[in-house]
């Protein structure tokens, strides 16, 4: 996925309100961006971070730039906007580039299923249906590790419940969790954030649910989908923080 127009760098000065930041470019001039994640963004707003933003001249939107990327340093960066994720995966999937999702002839995206929900994706195929979740992930708090989730979420929790349920009516079913950061080598479950996210992830497991984790490649002038990381249970559960 290429962003539109080419990126341009500056300093966040604070983020607020979950969708606006103010922002500093190098000339010295200041701008409100738009943030385009509702998330807590744990380590990833802090006041003078090196950001990248993306121009528009849409005369429809009122803010003229959009938050894109954290620089990490060292040539790493992270992807704020948490709608990126379903459109790279929905590229993958649609080139038949997801590892153990390949063998499809349909992508549908956003079907009706569950309790009065939209499966991100439905995948159809010889074998039959599969209803595929997908979460961004953009947490890193100590190691190489990627973690989920960064704020409460039950809206995450009744998703693995809904896939379990696709799981006991016969089907295959998939959370899959697109780290947006490159820094991170494995993943695993943030439960002292969300204890109750992390109940419902081992009820899914045990039900059946696959549980799949990959990377992204991330530049300046776009997101792109990476390899499979490796998904420890083990690890999910931290202790709490002092």
């Amino acid at each position: 996925m290429r962003f539109q127009t080419p990126l341009v760098p500056a300093r966040l000065i604070r983020r607020y309100k979950r969708f606006l930041a103010d922002i500093r470019f190098a000339d010295g001039t200041e701008a409100v961006a738009h943030c385009p994640n509702p998330g807590a963004m744990l380590g990833l707003a802090d006041p003078g971070a090196r950001i990248w933003v993306e121009p528009n001249d849409d005369p429809k939107k009122k803010l003229k730039f959009s938050w894109k990327l954290v620089d990490l340093g060292g040539g790493h960066f992270a992807g704020i906007d948490t709608g990126v994720p379903n459109r790279v995966v929905r590229a993958a999937l649609e080139h038949r580039a997801v590892p153990g999702l390949s063998g499809y002839d349909s992508v549908r995206p956003e079907v009706k299923y569950g309790r009065g929900s939209r499966v991100d994706f439905l995948l159809e195929g010889p074998a039959g249906a599969t209803y595929v979740e997908v979460k961004n992930v953009h947490l890193r708090r100590d190691g190489s590790w990627a973690e989920f989730p960064d704020c409460v979420t039950a809206r995450g929790a009744k998703h693995l419940a809904e896939l379990s349920d696709m799981v006991a009516a016969g089907h295959r079913a998939v959370m899959l969790y697109l780290v947006q950061r490159t820094d991170c080598d494995a993943f695993r479950l943030a439960g002292d954030i969300d204890p109750a996210y992390a109940a419902a992830f081992d009820l899914a497991r045990a039900a059946g649910v696959e549980m799949l984790a990959f990377g992204t490649r991330i530049g300046t002038d776009g997101v792109g989908f990476a390899a499979p990381l490796p998904v420890d249970p083990a690890q999910q559960a931290r202790p709490p923080l002092a």
